[in-house]
């Protein structure tokens, strides 16, 4: 079996910091490979992988900014479509562009949809509903216009993180800083219950950062940055709790597998893929609003961080990830 992942170029193959959907195309070629199955990852030419990997991008274009990102997609889009006739099948992480390729090539494309940024896009998976083999990472992030293969959950190297039993006292917020992820929410949480905060992730909204966060900082409440793979281990394992006060719906979230994966339960407003990533009282809270998240804060006692990380594991491991995968790969071919 000669499998092409197409990865998305907005940073490197796996990420340095930030990048779900790199981390995701990085985590399931690494496992095809394990399992000895011919992968060729097409992403950038900075790209790590075991895999052979094929590149026509240097960097990713929120790395580089004289990149023109549409025009970086369609060369390296195309790049792998000009070539499909080399796979038995295409695993694609890029969104909905490639699905527009999927009628003009001989070799069938799965397509794993990690979200949907517009309704607008909509219209080009229902196009080829009939044709396209679609899956989603959580049954909360599918759509009743689309037919579904399966749910497929993002699948962590549990290798990259460490349980641990004994936490410090602070909460961490792990996220992109913007309204979606509720930081200030988060901050608020941590005033109330007189509790740290760190806070990890980038800056994607300035005015949101500037009015909703930065007049909160302190001594307790620390904006630490980015967190690489080595950092993000140690804040996530040694957090008394991770803070996840989303005011969307979430199609998965990353951090929740991972904090629990390391033995830390989670507080996260009941939206999203949330029901489906957390056992309420045994793997962390799910909460209606601040309030609940203050109460469940004082709770936290009552889980077994033991269980946060049986759970983690058996549910949301790369393994799990890529077997559930390859039943499906057989399934179309």
């Amino acid at each position: 079996m000669r499998i092409a992942v197409l990865a998305p170029v907005a940073w490197r193959t796996p990420p340095r910091h930030y990048g779900p959907w790199e981390q995701m195309a990085s985590n399931l070629t690494e496992g095809l490979v394990k399992s000895g199955i011919e992968v060729t990852l097409f992403a950038t030419a900075d790209s790590i992988t075991a895999a052979k990997l094929d590149a026509v991008i240097n960097e990713g274009y929120e790395e580089d900014k004289t990149l023109d990102a549409k025009v970086t997609e369609c060369l390296h889009i195309s790049n792998l479509m000009e070539k499909a006739d080399q796979f038995d099948l295409i695993h694609n992480h890029f969104d909905f562009l490639p699905l527009t390729y999927s009628g003009l090539i001989k070799i069938p494309l799965i397509t794993t949809i990690h979200g949907f940024s517009s309704e607008k896009i909509l219209s080009v998976y229902q196009k080829y509903n009939a044709s396209g083999h679609y899956v989603s990472i959580s049954n909360a992030n599918r759509h009743a216009s689309l037919k579904y293969l399966a749910t497929v959950y993002n699948g962590i190297q549990t290798d990259n993180f460490d349980f641990n039993a004994n936490p410090d006292d602070y909460l961490l917020f792990f996220g992109r800083i913007h309204s979606d992820k509720g930081l200030f929410e988060a901050i608020q949480i941590a005033i109330k219950t007189k509790r740290r905060l760190i806070i990890a992730g980038i800056i994607q909204d300035q005015n949101y950062y500037k009015e909703k966060v930065e007049p909160f900082l302190s001594d307790d409440i620390k904006f630490i940055g980015s967190a690489g793979p080595e950092k993000r281990n140690n804040l996530l394992r040694k957090a008394y709790a991770l803070l996840h006060p989303i005011s969307f719906e979430e199609p998965f979230g990353l951090s929740v597998a991972e904090a629990m994966l390391c033995g830390t339960p989670v507080i996260a407003f009941h939206r999203g893929a949330m029901p489906e990533l957390i056992k309420d009282r045994e793997t962390g809270f799910l909460v209606k609003n601040v309030d609940e998240a203050i109460e469940a804060v004082s709770e936290l006692s009552i889980i077994d961080r033991s269980k946060c990380h049986k759970w983690a594991f058996e549910n949301f491991s790369q393994e799990k990830m890529v077997a559930d995968y390859i039943s499906l790969y057989h399934q179309i071919l």
